[in-house]
């Protein structure tokens, strides 16, 4: 846990988000700027501050992170199957776009068209 870090204080219950998911692991919750119907953030609860400072030894928890966010992408507006979808975004340093020094997926679907930026900011 990272003491200046806001997605460790939002894990931690300090700031307050609106909540889809949360365990030991993880917690999840809608971004506050959507860019699509469906916009969650999926956030470790430990502080890794981005996907490049992962290594091998976090395959298990980064794997269930990965299956964790499509079942949430689907229990949350996003349709199954090949006509639905959803995208699933990892801005990875400053030049990858990555705001927020913790580690998050973005989970971005619902019925089209909608904001179709090429990679959300966070």
């Amino acid at each position: 846990m990272s003491d200046n870090c806001i997605f460790c204080k939002i894990a931690a219950g300090d700031i307050p988000a609106k909540k889809v998911h949360e365990d030991e692991e993880f917690i999840a919750f809608h971004d506050i700027n959507p860019a699509a119907p469906t916009h969650l953030l999926v956030v470790p609860r430990r502080h890794v501050r981005s996907l490049a400072d992962v290594t091998s030894e976090d395959a298990g928890w980064l794997g269930r992170m990965t299956v964790l966010a499509q079942k949430l992408a689907f229990d949350n507006g996003c349709t199954p199957g090949h006509d639905g979808g959803f995208r699933l975004v990892v801005n990875t340093g400053q030049e990858g776009g990555q705001e927020i020094d913790h580690l998050h997926f973005h989970i971005l679907g619902g019925p089209r068209p909608w904001n179709k930026r090429a990679a959300p900011a966070a």
